[in-house]
């Protein structure tokens, strides 16, 4: 018999397993076994093979036909007696063979090594697990590794790329405010038309040769402060010098420091990628201590690499008056002053402080153990006349005029190098300087202007700043009469030398004005002027001239009267409560009478007011 199907015996009287006869050569399935369908797979691409042995499939429990593990594997078995070839069983069990159908006893195949009829049961195969688990924990420690390699390596790189861009900010050439400065100079700009009396000492400051110290310059607005430092930095070219602009925000200040050092204030740092944290997210305050702190480290090494003959950095910080005078400005100048001496201290760094208000001068006084004052003032008569023939001979390329009119200019504007560099511009000199002095009395007017006694009350407070300036200007023109006739009858002429505006001490101005707070207002508006020796005057020469025309106008000490009255009045106001009894107008009384202690009328009292005469009290007074 060839091609036969051997269906188990087990399979034959199993009623619930539903089995599909296949075709000739192949076995039976069974739907609901996962094994007897594998093996039809099998059996179905090797045609001819079938499934031998009587005991391959037993009854389970419930009557269910449940496959053996060592289920044979055996070719066809035809009528000649041949024996089966045996064949390797499952997962390396092999079978016996099987005997053909005419009762000849097959022989062993080539698999029977195996075992003697099913595969044997393994137990669990911990070794691979652990390889795994180490393997998976050695991949994650190799990437934790290399990433923390990584991110090592790069936070060292960019605090050292950090600190060479700011070294690189102190080398040649490389300031932006000097770049920006002489982008556009011509080579006759590089010598100075005229040079003030401090100028040799910025330039060895800049220089680095002064040590231990730190400097504010204190000046009028246009008197050339800011000029002799940017010159001193064109004579070294910028070496070890850097300069910036300051700024009343925080966040402006912040970034002007920033681009003056070359700071990015890691902006630009990139450590979150390999799981670093920068730097928190905190006030510009905090900002400038750490650039600050980045350029003390700067110096540090440079002091290390170049030895102690190496010249100290200097740092300049102009425009400090625009800081307001607040409680963030205070903050800001305190730490700035508490560099400047721990600098000084060590000789690393010379902080140069700019400034045209007294309020910067009187805040870094009280602490300032190693600060110098440099006080910048306007050109004496010579040397203004010198400047101003050398800025007509630059600018209108001609002769200079005549000594009468250089006289009559200086009369105008004074030695104000910011006068002197607009007027010498200007063809016709003696107008542009009355201009100036009528842009200067506007200005006055505008700021100070008075309002009579028709004022509304909701400007009182405006007015009282008005008033007070008006009266110490009245008090200024007064003081200069007095002055004159002094010197005129000592014989003496202020003029040969130059202008001689009259002043008086601070506390004298307040006491003037009666006010105290108003003065370092008008000191920043550039009313009124406050020296390093806590003198008032008047900013300039022109604004002086401004003041003589407005109170030598017809009517100015009445205006004034009738503005200070008003104020009183309003003020009084203020302070005053009036009671009146609605009852006793128009002619009313009270009548009130007086009982005993029996209920009779003893008496009837009348209360009446009798208005008084408004006009015989006004002629009293």
């Amino acid at each position: 018999m060839s091609n036969l199907a051997v269906i188990p015996r087990t399979l034959r009287h199993c009623r619930s397993s539903p089995l599909v006869t296949a075709r000739p050569g192949a076995v039976l399935a069974a739907r609901r076994f996962p094994q007897l369908q594998q093996q039809n797979r099998w059996l179905a691409s090797n045609t001819g093979a079938v499934t031998g042995g009587g005991s391959d499939y037993q009854l389970g429990p419930a009557n269910t036909v449940q496959p053996q593990p060592g289920t044979q594997v055996v070719g066809a078995i035809n009528d000649s007696g041949r024996g089966g070839s045996g064949s390797g069983g499952g997962d390396g069990g092999g079978s016996s063979g099987s005997s053909g159908s005419s009762g000849s006893s097959g022989s062993g195949g080539n698999g029977g090594n195996g075992g003697s009829g099913g595969q044997k049961h393994k137990g669990h195969d911990w070794s691979g697990t652990a390889w795994k688990v180490f393997e998976a924990a050695a991949t994650t420690g190799m990437s934790l590794g290399v990433l923390g390699l990584a991110g090592y390596g790069y936070h060292r790189y960019y605090k050292s790329i950090v600190l060479q861009k700011i070294d690189n900010a102190f080398n040649l050439g490389h300031d932006p405010a000097l770049s920006m400065a002489t982008a556009c100079a011509d080579k006759d700009d590089e010598q100075p038309w005229i040079v003030l009396p401090q100028q040799k000492k910025i330039n060895r400051i800049i220089g680095g040769d002064p040590r231990g110290r730190y400097y504010l310059l204190v000046g009028e607005k246009g008197t050339g402060k800011t000029s002799m430092l940017l010159a001193a930095m064109h004579k070294v070219e910028g070496d070890s010098c850097s300069m910036m602009e300051a700024h009343a925000d925080p966040e402006i200040f912040r970034l002007r420091l920033g681009k003056a050092l070359d700071f990015e204030f890691h902006e630009d740092y990139i450590g979150s990628l390999f799981s670093i944290r920068g730097p928190r997210d905190t006030t510009a305050l905090l900002d400038i201590e750490r650039a600050l702190n980045k350029l003390e480290k700067v110096a540090i090494n440079r002091r290390k690499a170049e030895g102690e003959k190496s010249k100290p950095l200097v740092m300049i910080i102009n425009s400090m008056h625009l800081l307001r005078n607040d409680e963030n400005g205070r903050d800001l100048l305190e730490l700035l002053q508490q560099k400047a001496e721990a600098w000084a201290a060590s000789q690393l760094i010379t902080m140069i402080l700019n400034s045209d208000d007294y309020w910067v001068y009187e805040r870094l006084k009280q602490y300032g153990s190693r600060m110098e004052l440099i006080s910048v003032k306007d050109l004496p008569r010579s040397q203004a006349i010198a400047a101003l023939k050398n800025y007509r001979m630059k600018y209108r390329k001609e002769e200079p005029p005549k000594q009468d009119i250089l006289e009559q200019v200086y009369d105008l504007v004074g030695g104000r190098l910011a006068f002197l560099n607009k007027v010498a511009r200007e063809r016709d000199m003696i107008a542009k300087c009355k201009e100036i002095c009528q842009d200067e009395k506007t200005w006055l007017l505008n700021k100070c202007g008075l309002l009579g006694m028709d004022m509304d009350d909701d400007v009182m407070d405006q007015q009282k700043f008005a008033s007070s300036a008006m009266v110490l200007v009245r008090h200024l023109v007064e003081k200069e009469k007095e002055d004159a006739k002094k010197a005129e009858n000592a014989g003496h002429d202020h003029g040969i030398h130059g202008h001689k505006l009259p002043e008086l001490e601070l506390y004298k101005a307040r006491q003037v004005m009666t006010r105290a707070e108003f003065i370092e207002e008008f000191d920043h508006i550039n009313i009124f002027t406050i020296d390093c020796d806590s003198k008032v005057r008047a900013d300039s020469v022109p604004m002086m001239n401004a003041f003589r025309e407005v109170v030598a106008e017809e009517g100015f000490d009445e205006y004034l009267e009738d503005t200070l009255q008003r104020i009183s009045d309003i003020e009084s106001l203020g302070r005053t409560r009036e009671i009146t009894i609605k009852d006793l107008w128009h002619g009313g009384k009270y009548n009130m009478t007086v009982k005993n202690h029996k209920g009779q009328t003893e008496k009837t009292i009348s209360w009446d007011v009798t208005p008084g005469d408004r006009d015989a009290e006004k002629s009293d007074d």
